[in-house]
């Protein structure tokens, strides 16, 4: 049976609420770390996501 290429990644805000994001994403086709503008539920504000790993 074959491997799966999608991983789950997690969108961290970088406005440091500790709010997050949870996406799933192809390592072999996206190679760059991914970056979103998303709504901080905390703050009230569209602020900065990025990519960090999935403990």
């Amino acid at each position: 049976m074959a491997k799966k290429n999608i991983v789950l990644i997690r969108l961290v805000s970088s406005a440091g609420t500790g709010t997050f994001y949870v996406k799933r994403k192809n390592p072999k086709k996206q190679t760059e770390k991914l970056s979103f503008r998303k709504y901080d539920a905390k703050i009230r504000k569209h602020v900065e996501f990025n990519e960090q790993k999935i403990k």
